[in-house]
């Protein structure tokens, strides 16, 4: 796995559900020569969706690495899932992958979810090409896409092609090939599953005034960037392609530009071409800046690591595959080299981590090897300690990189084992699932038995119950699903909390004054703090107050011991008498003035609110607004797309478990939706009363 640092591109392939992913996906790793056969999603039998779950409902559930050559260089891609449920898959991937190629589709355009893993490109600072696939569908439209891209994502898409035709074979002008913008040529691919061919022709006639005018407007975007292209241009001398590739990548690589191309991957039209925009414009690990860390030994002073063989050793674990033998730790080498049996620091968890053997993955498929260096994606197996997000380093040289931060759960389902025997075996489980899954979480609750699983939402779920009895053989019996509520407080009260006890013959006496209050938005969800004069009690029992206030905030509120979120704690003052005020007295008033402080400053139940996006014909818009309002929801904006309407809502998730089928009745099974966390919001007081 030593290579060229040039010559590698770590990449990944995003987008909203069904916008092709996969099937683009599928069609670089023909094209490059390393699967002889075209995999289909609706078949389940692409090389990335191997999972029988993904297999069966025909959508990428979890990431998969792949690695293929192309011409001289190498691809390392990530093809990762669009559904809302499973954002943090591409959370992860981008947090460690160097570009990205962002998929849409040609008839729907911009999607909810294309906007939300736009959002997490934008984030992590990731160069990324757009792609506008599907233009072989009914009602496909590329100037359209084009301004929504612009429009929606505040983006600076630089079509380097345009499709000649669009639509399925039988209509009058179907789209049957690409022109290239840079060398002004007419890309024809090759019919039939087999063929690799790309015929290079001179541009029809009828779009020759076209490929003319977005040949200019691509020239015109690129003046800024270059003078030495503006002086040719000026004295209306002819441009080497060359030079104007050269210019895309440094836009590109700079976030200032993303080159857009055009095709249909499921006919094999324009894929290629999109593996050739992967080496000219996206960068290779040597084009990114240094990572920046701390170093934790040295007062987290700041350190950086350059992709460099010759800098100590350096990688984050972004995924960790569990087995009963030993997990797969997937990690990203961002400097150093390593080799099998190597001792590695974990300074985030301040262990020693021994790292047995690397494989090189590729998706379900690994083979072992004797040697990573920066630039690699590795999967290790021997870690014993380490999760997603953690780093790993050179013992002598630790750097603590930033970890990567996933969403709340938000939804919760109850589940018990049959019998004591599956007893053992599900919490064996459930801790493995969660060593794979950072936003999936599972609690038990030792009086009643269960485990309340959570996840990002119902389909989340629904795939992990299906793993528990089928991949598992799990006996459990499963409930409905439920609302993670959290718990905060309607307005600021200061009380004082008293302990007057006689414990073991001894008479405790403490005082405490506390204020609590909500504070929206909060980080940490609780925050405990003392403004106590120093010269009014000794530190120690503050101290011991404070260590219950934590306490006690982690149990939860008192309207349903939902977790405390958005709240502020301060101890005002204390009072102390000579004999008797130990810190177990503190603790107890401390304990008194936390539930009365709850209770005077008006418990506030709050629910998630999810952001609702939904598609459907235009017939029915009335319909579905009629039905979000009596589920509490609020239209946040529509508008109408290629004949379609599209709604934007915003409804409590309690409204809306078995959405899917009210909306497939409300349509004629012709709308489709999506929905993610938006914020939490007080709900109405009928609610409370439900678990008062």
């Amino acid at each position: 796995m030593s290579r060229k640092l040039e010559s590698i591109r770590n990449i990944g392939v995003i987008a909203h559900i069904d916008a092709g992913k996969t099937t683009v996906t599928e069609r670089m790793l023909f094209y490059s020569g390393t699967s002889h056969r075209v995999g289909e999603v609706d078949k389940g039998t692409t090389t990335t969706d191997f999972d029988p779950e993904e297999a069966e409902r025909g959508i990428t559930i979890y990431s998969a690495c792949v690695t293929f050559p192309w011409k001289d260089y190498t691809v390392n891609l990530i093809d990762t899932p669009g559904h809302v449920d499973f954002t943090a898959e591409v959370e992860r991937c981008l947090r460690v992958l160097d570009g990205g190629v962002v998929v849409f589709s040609a008839r729907e355009g911009v999607e909810a979810q294309s906007e939300t893993v736009w959002r997490q490109a934008n984030r992590y600072k990731v160069p990324r090409i757009a792609f506008i696939n599907k233009m072989d569908r009914e009602g496909a439209d590329f100037e359209a896409v084009l301004a929504e891209v612009e429009r929606r994502l505040k983006a600076s898409p630089v079509p380097i092609q345009i499709p000649v035709g669009a639509g399925p074979p039988h209509v009058k002008d179907a789209f049957r090939g690409v022109i290239d913008l840079i060398e002004m040529k007419m890309l024809h691919f090759g019919e039939g599953d087999g063929d690799r061919t790309v015929e290079v022709l001179d541009i029809p006639e009828d779009y020759l005034d076209k490929a003319q005018q977005y040949r200019e407007n691509l020239l015109e975007k690129l003046y800024d960037l270059s003078n030495e292209l503006m002086e040719l241009s000026l004295s209306e001398e002819p441009i080497p392609p060359k030079l104007i590739r050269e210019v895309l990548r440094e836009g590109t690589l700079t976030h200032k530009l993303q080159p857009l191309l055009c095709g249909s991957a499921l006919d094999g039209i324009g894929v290629q071409p999109i593996l050739d925009a992967v080496t000219y414009y996206l960068p290779s690990p040597k084009d990114v800046p240094p990572v920046v860390g701390v170093n934790p030994a040295k007062k987290n002073q700041e350190e950086k690591r350059s992709p460099d063989p010759s800098e100590p050793f350096c990688g984050l674990v972004f995924k960790v595959l569990p087995a009963k033998h030993g997990d797969m730790t997937w990690v990203r080498v961002y400097s150093g080299e390593l080799k099998p049996n190597s001792r590695l620091l974990n300074p985030g968890r301040d262990v020693k981590e021994n790292c047995a053997q690397l494989w090189h993955i590729q998706a379900s498929r690994k083979e072992q090897v004797d040697h990573v260096g920066c630039g690699d994606i590795v999967g290790i197996i021997g870690l014993r300690h380490s999760v997603t997000g953690d780093t790993l380093c050179d013992t002598r040289n630790p750097i603590l990189l930033e970890s990567i931060n996933f969403p709340e759960t938000v939804i919760g389902m109850a589940i018990e084992p049959e019998s004591s025997a599956d007893r053992d075996k599900l919490s064996e489980t459930l801790a493995m699932m969660r060593r794979q899954d950072p936003t999936f979480d599972a609690i038990e609750n030792k009086d009643t038995g269960q485990t309340i699983i959570s996840g990002m939402g119902e389909l989340h779920l629904e795939v992990i119950r299906h793993k528990l009895l089928r991949d598992f053989k799990l006996n459990v019996k499963v409930h409905k699903p439920r609302v993670s509520y959290r718990e905060t407080v309607g307005k600021s009260a200061k009380v004082t909390g008293e302990c007057h006890r006689i414990i073991q013959g001894q008479q405790l006496f403490a005082k405490l004054q506390l204020q609590v209050e909500h504070v929206p938005n909060q980080q940490p969800s609780v925050m405990v703090i003392s403004k106590c004069p120093p010269d009014q009690v000794p530190f120690d029992l503050v101290e011991a107050a404070m260590e219950e206030l934590r306490s006690r905030s982690v149990g939860g509120g008192i309207i349903g011991g939902f977790p405390l979120a958005d709240l502020k704690i301060t101890i005002l003052g204390a009072e102390a008498a000579e004999v008797g005020s130990t810190e177990t007295a503190f603790a107890i008033a401390a304990g008194d003035a936390f539930e009365k402080g709850l209770e005077a400053a008006v418990p506030t139940l709050l629910e998630p609110i999810m952001k609702l996006t939904i598609t459907t014909p235009e017939e029915y818009m009335g319909d579905f607004v009629g039905d979000i309002m009596k589920r509490r929801g609020e239209i946040a904006k529509t508008e109408n797309r290629s004949g379609d309407a599209i709604i934007v809502a915003h409804a409590p998730l309690a409204e809306l478990f078995g959405y899917s089928s009210a909306m497939r009745s409300l349509s004629q099974g012709r709308a489709s939706s999506s929905m993610e966390p938006l914020k939490y919001a007080p709900a109405p007081p009928e609610m409370i009363k439900q678990f008062m």
